[in-house]
């Protein structure tokens, strides 16, 4: 079991949501929690009510599909803390919308705060830790990066390319005999306003996932350096679908209404 007692810990996207709950576990921990939103109101929130639990949690205001900003706000940390010991890159956004009613303001948005987001703060705070020979880098995909979904295209693509950014990161450390640990999360839909609306067909095996059941699991992950989480443990059966025909994959996840998943969807607005 790791042990992050002090440990410098960064998250994007984390004033509310699974973000918010993993950062208060963590700080409950003994780790230095800093988290990164763009949404001011929330960040206060949550910074008062980590203070009012005894594990205060430091809130920045930045936009992480800002390049120039990632790197500025990186920079200032790293000259305080030296290095940032585990990077969750939880930062996401959803429009929902089908792909021709997207608009290209939003498809663009959408890639940049669930994928390119990723590649400025790894390149941000990956060389500290490469240095230090440690550190723990969290990313969140989803199961729609695992399998394509109507009214999900833009947010498919950019989890599909998260995830394949990650495996692949994960290499490159592993060829270069890096101790640094990496972790996958792929889960089905979250009870967060980002899906709000969204219904399964199946809640047996597909249930919308509890914010807290999650945060948990990411939290675990951490602290057992395990690679890969994927919930429910049901979505594991994408990777052997896969080896089916184009036609009877597309059968079994009509079948599993994943296609229909979308149809109710409210959200937040982007």
């Amino acid at each position: 079991m790791k042990n992050i007692k002090d440990r410098v810990i960064l998250i994007t996207g984390g004033a509310r949501g699974i973000g918010k709950l993993a950062a208060l576990d963590f700080a409950s921990r003994g780790a230095k929690v800093i988290v990164w939103d763009l949404n001011a109101k929330f960040l206060s929130e949550m910074e008062n009510e980590s203070i009012k639990l005894g594990t205060p949690v430091r809130c920045s205001i930045c936009d992480v599909s800002v390049r120039e900003d990632v790197y500025s706000l990186a920079e200032k940390l790293l000259s305080e803390v030296g290095v940032v010991d585990i990077l969750i890159n939880n930062a996401g956004i959803v429009s929902g919308s089908s792909f021709l009613n997207t608009s290209d303001e939003k498809l663009q948005k959408s890639m940049d705060v669930n994928l390119s987001s990723n590649f400025w703060t790894c390149k941000a705070f990956l060389p500290a830790m490469i240095r230090q020979n440690s550190g723990h880098i969290v990313t969140i995909s989803s199961a729609a990066g695992l399998i394509g979904v109507a009214n999900l295209s833009d947010y498919s693509a950019s989890k599909f390319g998260v995830f394949g950014f990650h495996e692949a990161l994960r290499c490159e450390l592993s060829r270069s005999k890096s101790a640094i640990k990496t972790t996958i999360i792929c889960p089905f839909f979250i009870d967060t306003g980002m899906f709000k609306g969204v219904k399964t067909r199946i809640p047996l095996l597909l249930p919308i996932l509890k914010s807290e059941y999650v945060a948990r699991r990411i939290v675990g992950a951490v602290l057992t350096n395990r690679k890969r989480v994927v919930l429910p443990r049901f979505v594991y059966t994408i990777f052997l679908l896969r080896l089916l025909p184009t036609v009877l994959l597309d059968a079994v996840a009509s079948f599993f209404g994943i296609n229909n998943c979308m149809d109710d969807f409210k959200g937040r607005k982007i």
